[in-house]
């Protein structure tokens, strides 16, 4: 791949500039702007945003959450914050804690666990997760795959970093995904034996599909087989009933054992720089940049990876169709002429969103024994400051992108650079993104504390707090263009009984409710409280409390029963302020030498058997 200079990158507004520009013109918007919005999205343009994700126009008291909310001062006070707190109307249990066999057959957890135990646990670090219902009882057991995005060494074993192999196959062991088969039983969700119960970690053997698999980018010259996946953040599922992981903050668990080690100017755009969190390279190979016999060890990571939770053989795959950068997420929807549609967020401070749209109908795709996801184009996303937006094609079909790249496989294995060449809008760490009833895509932006350009049209300079953008693609979302606007802005519930920061998790539920889940500080300056589970109304606007999670710990995962009456969230990282495994917080607090903290699934239901949410 060609030099990118420093004076040829891409002149494209920041995201944060661009929703400055808009909101400064939002009370004078006329004309094709806003009639293509108001076209688009069947609804008003206010100067809160657009109003109705279902297409209906309410201003008044929710009709889809009759819930009492979890009250600020509750959960303002400090001898509350020690242990979740949930709606009088809901009722909650503790399921699946970090350790737990993945069978019941299986090691029960001891601390520190050996790495032959951790193999066959539950990982740390949950994160996204999806239900796959049995057939027979889809309401009462199925198959839980369930992520586990990172968890500290002084948590894992009670050090930094590790002093030996065994210490970071441990760590290893611990990332990664669980495939777990769960049953409610006596009111309670247990795990059950299943033989396609299985976990995936970092020495787990994977295969590559789509344009980059047979690249010389993904080949070693230690001949090593493709093993691993970690830093696996949020999800998504497919229609054909398989789970997409997501590799994230891979960056950091490349090190190096040479002070002289010099990143191309590729491993800086990703962050390798030779600092590592957790040590592993240090006693494996593969984690160490300066060793150059694994030296494309690192392009083996960064992908979506697809698993097929039914089947314990199949190994997981990695599609590098959609693309290597910092996945947080991949919805999947489906598209004009029944083509496959995958969101993506790179969660990074001005990194970007994408699109991946299948070259065929899916289901011919499937029939030819192909994955859908090996097949197709990616483009990224430009958000102009008229509300109207276009997906820019990631190609060597786009000149400037075939003066600078050998091939599309250079492409998708360096996406990052790519966008900055065709002139991708950089977003404010694009997170989750849920996809409405009315098709309207929405995309939460945690935050951009970084930004030092504040001005009187703009209130989000610095981006403390967050935000969620809103647009609908063209075609079904299979088209070039689409129209957005930004749905929600979290510094808005400041000082109100709403007060919620950094959105992170999102899912929308066929009636048309948000639910959003918090990733930082909680806090106005007056009240703080932990992170938390939200509902919004999409179409009055509404925003209730349903759930506060531990000190020190981020609400994530979302995952329903077919019937909506058991939900699933994970709390992670739990006292996550502690140094030392054995002071601190001990949540969920299971005794005896498991008195450390603890990830673990939260399975939540109405009191009155009722939809969650409602």
């Amino acid at each position: 791949m060609k030099t990118l200079p420093e004076d040829d990158q891409s002149q494209s507004s920041p995201f944060h500039q661009v929703v400055e520009d808009a909101f400064s013109r939002r009370t004078v918007l006329t004309g094709t702007a806003s009639a293509a919005l108001f076209t688009m999205f069947g609804c008003a343009i206010t100067n809160n945003g657009l109003r109705g994700a279902t297409d209906k126009d309410s201003n008044g008291p929710s009709e889809l959450m009759q819930f009492s909310p979890v009250s600020l001062q509750k959960a303002t006070t400090p001898a509350n914050q020690q242990w979740p707190l949930i709606s009088d109307d809901y009722q909650y249990d503790l399921i699946l804690p970090w350790g737990d066999p993945i069978d019941p057959s299986g090691p029960k957890f001891s601390w520190p666990p050996n790495p032959e135990d951790q193999a066959q646990q539950i990982g740390i670090g949950h994160d996204g997760m999806w239900f796959f219902p049995d057939p027979k009882r889809p309401n009462t057991k199925g198959a839980l795959a369930l992520n586990h995005e990172f968890g500290s060494s002084t948590v894992i074993f009670g050090k930094l970093v590790p002093q030996n192999l065994d210490e970071a196959r441990v760590s290893q062991h611990a990332h990664g995904v669980s495939i777990l088969n769960i049953e409610r039983i006596g009111g309670k969700w247990k795990v059950v034996g299943g033989n396609n119960s299985r976990r995936i970690h970092v020495n787990t053997p994977v295969e590559f599909s789509g344009p980059v698999a047979n690249h010389a980018l993904l080949q070693n010259p230690a001949n090593n087989m493709p093993r691993g996946t970690l830093n696996n953040c949020a999800m998504g599922h497919t229609p054909w009933n398989t789970y997409l992981t997501c590799e994230e903050n891979w960056p950091f668990y490349f090190g190096s054992t040479s002070s002289e080690f010099e990143p191309t100017e590729e491993q800086k755009r990703y962050n390798l720089v030779g600092r590592s969190f957790y040590g592993w390279h240090d006693f494996d190979a593969r984690f160490d940049l300066q060793d150059d016999g694994f030296a494309n060890e690192s392009n083996r990571f960064g992908w979506v990876v697809e698993i097929d939770p039914w089947n314990a053989r199949q190994r997981p795959v990695k599609h590098t169709a959609l693309g290597r950068f910092g996945h947080e997420g991949a919805t999947v929807a489906v598209g004009r002429h029944r083509r496959v549609v995958v969101y993506m967020g790179d969660d990074s401070g001005g990194e970007h969103i994408y699109k991946f749209v299948g070259n065929s109908d899916y289901e011919t795709t499937l029939g030819r024994g192909i994955s859908p996801l090996s097949d197709g184009r990616l483009y990224v996303a430009r958000f102009n400051d008229d509300f109207t937006g276009d997906w820019l094609e990631l190609s060597t079909d786009v000149s400037s992108l075939a003066e600078r790249f050998a091939d599309d496989a250079e492409i998708l294995t360096f996406p990052r650079i790519a966008s900055k060449v065709v002139g991708a809008t950089p977003m404010d760490r694009p997170e989750w993104i849920a996809i409405a009833p009315n098709q309207d895509v929405y995309c939460t932006l945690t935050n951009n504390a970084g930004r030092t350009e504040p001005n009187a049209a703009n209130p989000m300079a610095p981006n403390i707090h967050g935000h969620i953008v809103r647009w609908r693609d063209s075609d079904d979302h299979t088209g070039t263009t689409f129209t957005w606007d930004v749905f929600t802005l979290a510094r808005d519930t400041q000082h109100t009984e709403s007060l919620f920061s950094s959105p992170d998790g999102l899912w929308a539920d066929p009636d048309g409710r948000l639910f959003v889940e918090t990733d930082g500080t909680q806090t106005d300056g007056e009240s703080t409280i932990n992170n938390q589970l939200l509902v919004m109304d999409s179409n009055s606007g509404e925003i209730r409390r349903l759930f506060t999670g531990v000190s020190g710990c981020e609400i994530t995962g979302l995952a329903v029963t077919p019937d909506r009456r058991t939900m699933f969230i994970n709390i992670q990282h739990p006292g996550v302020e502690a140094r030392s495994p054995t002071t601190g917080h001990t949540f969920p607090d299971l005794g005896g030498t498991n008195a450390i903290p603890r990830d673990c699934t939260v399975a939540i239901s109405r009191k009155d058997g009722g939809i969650v949410g409602s």
